[in-house]
């Protein structure tokens, strides 16, 4: 049996993924690839891309001497470090530069283009799980579809 406890990982995905959802909810007409993009510059992005989010999420299990809430099981080192190395992944593959999103051509740029496939391979992240632990109550997007 795939346990159904979400990884500490798996975090920063399911927000992503219920920010795009929350978006396409108040536009029905988006397709997924509308949806990330309104996404791109939002506040929770902006939280996700500077950081602050990893930031925050560490100094809490950190307040908590890194036991688990649920489970009152010590947050194995690892998962720690890797916590780090999203961190650090996440806020170059999301780096924000104001006003830069097309070209003329119409056509994104390079970082912008970066920054969505980082997000649309976290939506599929979190579809995959959700489809290894049999939730699939909470796949939205049909991203992995």
């Amino acid at each position: 049996m795939v346990s159904k406890e979400k990884p500490y990982i798996l975090l920063v995905a399911e927000l992503i993924y219920l920010e795009v959802c929350k978006i396409k909810k108040l536009n029905p007409d988006f397709s997924n690839i509308n949806a990330i993009e309104a996404f791109i510059g939002s506040d929770v992005y902006k939280n996700i891309s500077s950081g602050k989010f990893h930031d925050d999420l560490i100094k809490k299990l950190e307040k908590n001497n890194f036991l688990d809430i649920k489970t009152k099981k010590k947050i194995p080192e690892e998962t720690i470090k890797l916590l780090h190395i999203q961190k650090d992944l996440t806020t170059k593959q999301l780096i924000q530069f104001p006003n830069l999103y097309y070209a003329k051509s119409h056509f994104p740029l390079e970082i912008s283009q970066r920054a969505f496939d980082h997000l649309w391979r976290m939506c599929e992240s979190y579809e995959l799980w959700c489809k290894e632990t049999k939730q699939l109550n909470l796949i939205v997007l049909n991203i992995t579809d």
